[in-house]
């Protein structure tokens, strides 16, 4: 099996202003340097990109979306070629609060993982199913349709690929799928993109779990060998609780 850096991504959402985020950056930076076993990424606010990658130091720095149109008459939005002149390498793509809060479909994420890997964006691409369709019994099918959905038909680097697996009903409420679920939806992921691809590329893609994980949780997560990392909200505004996360994810390559 292809050895997987461990990817930790630090999701800051809707938070922070211009001084905040630089001095977390250059925390962040501190800490990947530390940990170089780990690729660490921050995903802030569109309007702090360029003081943030000004800082990253050792760490990579992404948007948190990126438009599905390379350019025109689209206000509001930011492009993926806008976002590489601004400092990033990474872009989520798919993030439950896109596909879920604000409907964005299969084929909307689609068009943008194309516009993202024009740009030479590296893309982080979310799934995950909501409590409704888990009790249904139906979150490997969720799963299954979303990366055939936004993944079908691209050509992929799968060392310039991330899959963050993100039980909706996870993210931000404090509840965590257990080590056990997280790995046999980690599996699921694997095996369809061994059936879109082929199984070195499945083996050789990073995939990560991203729902409230935080420093009491990671390291229970990251042992087990098919979580290669995590895409974290609110524990990566605190710097000390990031940190913990961060050596957690580099322990693995220890």
């Amino acid at each position: 099996m292809p050895k997987r850096t461990p990817f930790v991504g630090g999701n800051w959402k809707m938070n922070l202003d211009g001084a905040r985020s630089r001095a977390l950056a250059e925390a962040t930076a501190a800490h990947a340097a530390a940990h170089r076993g780990a690729e660490v990424c921050v995903f802030p606010p569109f309007v702090y990109i360029p003081g943030v990658a000004a800082a990253r130091g050792a760490s990579l720095v992404g948007g948190q979306d990126c438009s599905a149109e390379k350019e025109g008459a689209f206000t509001g939005q930011v492009s993926a070629a806008m976002l590489v002149d601004a400092g990033c390498s990474q872009v989520l793509i798919g993030h439950s609060e896109r596909r879920h809060g604000l409907g964005e479909t299969d084929a909307v994420l689609s068009k943008k993982l194309s516009r993202a890997l024009e740009a030479g964006l590296c893309p982080v691409v979310c799934v995950g199913e909501t409590l409704a369709e888990r009790e249904a019994g139906r979150a490997h099918d969720v799963i299954r349709t979303q990366l055939r959905g936004t993944l079908g038909g691209h050509a992929l680097d799968a060392a310039r690929l991330v899959i963050a697996y993100e039980p909706v009903w996870a993210i931000g409420t404090g509840r965590t799928a257990s080590a056990d679920d997280a790995a046999e939806a980690h599996r699921t992921v694997r095996q369809t993109l061994a059936d879109l691809y082929d199984v070195r590329f499945a083996e050789s893609v990073r995939v990560i779990y991203g729902g409230s994980v935080n420093a009491k949780n990671a390291a229970e997560l990251f042992a087990r060998e098919e979580i290669d990392g995590g895409l974290v909200g609110g524990a990566s505004l605190v710097a000390a609780d990031f940190a913990t996360i961060v050596a957690a994810a580099a322990r693995r390559v220890q």
